[in-house]
């Protein structure tokens, strides 16, 4: 696990088939802290998130529960998503406790949605530091860029560009993904970058 910024740690899983990492997130916060669609974990790992604890397990969309069922057994956090993700990920077997609404504040977080690739995928806003986390709206790959997933795996692609673009009226500069690389400045340019390409 590896302090990429103050106080938010990251660990990766590198996925075969698509060529890049699988990011979970673990960020520090005054006593709540909160894990972001966790992948698996070394043991390691698993150890350190427990001795630092978590409150709270977030996911940002139906396919991002990965770990989520480890991470909540070890640490007893209970799991959100929002509403309308939550049959599938039930379906995949994730244990969920809570929702998660659009305009929700979890700790310094905003839960602003960006449906597309699934109807419930939402990304966590922290304003206060200009962080943007996202689970699959979009990608950090290659590193240094954005970009979507494939077509096929994209419910409705018009709709993701569409909840893409809007998330530049978002105050960000460093972008924090699921999928690929993080972009840790002039994040947003690099998203406009990638809108402009729509």
């Amino acid at each position: 696990m590896q302090e990429i910024l103050t106080g938010i740690f990251t660990w990766p899983w590198f996925s075969e088939p698509h060529g890049y990492n699988f990011n979970g997130h673990l960020i520090l916060h005054a006593g709540e802290n909160f894990c972001i669609d966790p992948v698996e974990p070394t043991a390691a790992d698993l150890e350190e998130i427990a001795r630092l604890g978590v409150s709270q397990i977030l996911l940002t969309n139906r396919n991002h529960s990965r770990a989520a069922n480890k991470v909540r057994a070890r640490t007893g956090a209970r799991t959100a998503i929002q509403p309308l993700d939550a049959p599938h990920a039930r379906k995949e077997g994730a244990e969920l406790d809570d929702e998660l609404s659009l305009g929700d504040k979890i700790g310094p977080l905003v839960v602003v949605g960006a449906p597309g690739k699934s109807p419930g995928e939402v990304v966590l806003h922290w304003p206060d530091r200009k962080i943007l986390i996202v689970g699959d709206a979009v990608v950090g790959d290659p590193p240094g860029r954005c970009k979507l997933l494939p077509e096929k795996v994209i419910d409705d692609p018009p709709r993701l560009r569409e909840s893409v673009r809007a998330l530049l009226a978002l105050d960000f500069d460093i972008l924090l993904v699921g999928d690929g690389a993080p972009i840790l400045q002039s994040a947003k340019e690099r998203l406009r970058e990638l809108v402009d390409s729509f």
